[in-house]
């Protein structure tokens, strides 16, 4: 059974940092590019970054760009975001999953992250 387990979030000032892990299980995490999306009160679920199997390739949303850093530990089956210089508009709830998405993929709990101003 597939399992994705985000944790990192919190309450920040603008301008601070939070580093987001995302843990995975029930599939073979190696071989799948994985991805970080948000979800803010009354928008829809978007991307924020991906990162291909090895790592060597990255996609960054151009409002996180030069900001976030995304990283993956295949040996450990855990995923990070790295947030710098947090604004106020980066408040969401943060999940991560594996690519490519379909419609009936579940969705973990997430980890809420939020930014004051």
């Amino acid at each position: 059974q597939v399992q994705l387990v985000e944790s990192g979030g919190g309450l920040v000032q603008a301008g601070e940092s939070l580093n987001l892990s995302c843990a995975a299980s029930g599939f073979v995490f190696s071989n799948l590019d994985m991805a970080w999306f948000r979800l803010a009160p009354g928008k829809e679920r978007e991307l924020v970054a991906r990162i291909s199997t090895s790592g060597a390739s990255t996609y960054y949303a151009d409002f996180v760009k030069g900001r976030f850093t995304i990283s993956r530990d295949n040996a450990k089956n855990t995923m990070y975001l790295q947030m710098n210089k947090l604004k106020p508009e980066d408040t969401a709830v943060y999940n991560c999953n594996y690519l490519p998405l379909s419609r009936s993929r579940t969705w973990g709990q997430g980890t809420q992250v939020t930014v004051s101003s």
